[in-house]
């Protein structure tokens, strides 16, 4: 065989120098990017989340087949037969988040909203695609797992304890909670004795009490008073001014225009649009569905993984979850 030569896989980096604009400021901006809007903390890449359904269907309700009268008086309990229906919740979704932003994610009833936030933040699996995180994910939602047979006192701390902090720093961070969540002398109460108000204004002040790298809201703000809902929108600034991620889902059109600047529209699974909020908000209020978009479930190119900075999260095959929006 004959000798190759060794191969230099050293760059001249001075062949590079002129190639890209160098970056500017904390969060590595480059000239014509949006203020405020830093480096990708998460990459979605083509998400299909499809999940099965167990349950009974009608004898013969397929196939037309219709059984004598006979049959029925005597066979009720046999008029049913198990069927496994599946679901195909999220279609091919595909888009990049960066430092600094706040995301509205709107839609109808059922167009997979929740379903697709919990798959981003890792609570359930997805069937293909990926999802590259870049950050630790914290996901608010008015189903939160909180303990209702457990003191308020109680839950915030195995909230903090979830969220990473040691004992000492829940007890450092307990005062302010209880203040965030004005729930006063309620704290030393089971939460079962609370009102829906009080267990969300509990459950965003434990979320939020460790700013996360990615914060994702679903409908936590929806039974929350005035007040409780401008101490939010105060607290998610807070976020995106130390350099966070805030995905927002409600369908409150107000609460997304007001605490975010992109939104995206999901519809039947699908990402129909992607921009800023205005312009998405006035076509959703309209119910004018563009054509579908590059990155939905059309065979649309992949979305490539950021380089040196998140990690990947391999897709989970075949999985059977039960979540929906």
């Amino acid at each position: 065989m004959a000798e190759t030569d060794d191969i230099d896989f050293s760059l001249d980096q001075e062949a590079f120098a002129g190639d890209l604009p160098p970056r500017t400021g904390a969060g590595g901006l480059r000239p014509g990017q949006p203020d405020g809007i830093g480096v990708p903390t998460m990459v979605v890449d083509q998400v299909h989340v499809s999940y099965r359904v167990f349950g009974g269907r009608k004898l013969g309700a397929s196939t037309g087949y219709k059984p004598s009268l006979y049959r029925r008086l005597f066979n009720r309990a046999a008029g049913t037969v198990g069927s496994v229906s599946e679901v195909h919740a999220v279609r091919g979704v595909s888009f990049v988040a960066h430092e600094g932003e706040s995301i509205g994610i709107v839609g109808r009833n059922g167009a997979g909203k929740t379903t697709l936030l919990r798959a981003i933040a890792g609570l359930m699996p997805y069937s293909a695609g990926a999802v590259y995180a870049g950050g630790q994910c914290a996901l608010l939602g008015v189903n939160a797992a909180l303990l209702t047979a457990l003191t308020g006192e109680r839950n915030i701390m195995l909230g903090g304890l979830a969220l990473g902090l040691t004992r000492a720093q829940v007890r450092e961070r307990f005062d302010s909670i209880v203040a965030f969540a004005d729930i006063g002398d309620f704290v030393r109460l089971p939460m079962n004795a609370y009102s829906s108000g009080m267990a969300s204004r509990l459950r965003f002040a434990i979320s939020t009490s460790k700013v996360p790298d990615i914060l994702m809201i679903d409908e936590a703000l929806s039974t929350g008073d005035a007040e409780f809902q401008r101490r939010s929108r105060d607290k998610i600034l807070e976020v995106k001014d130390q350099a966070g991620t805030v995905f927002l889902v409600s369908h409150s059109a107000k609460a997304v225009e007001a605490m975010c600047e992109r939104a995206l529209w999901l519809d039947k699974g699908e990402l129909v649009m992607d921009g800023p909020v205005g312009e998405v908000m006035a076509a959703y209020k309209a119910g004018a569905v563009p054509p579908p978009r590059l990155g939905s479930a059309g065979g649309a190119p992949a979305c490539p993984p950021v380089a040196g900075g998140p990690t990947r999260a391999e897709a989970a095959s075949g999985a059977e979850a039960g979540g929906r929006d």
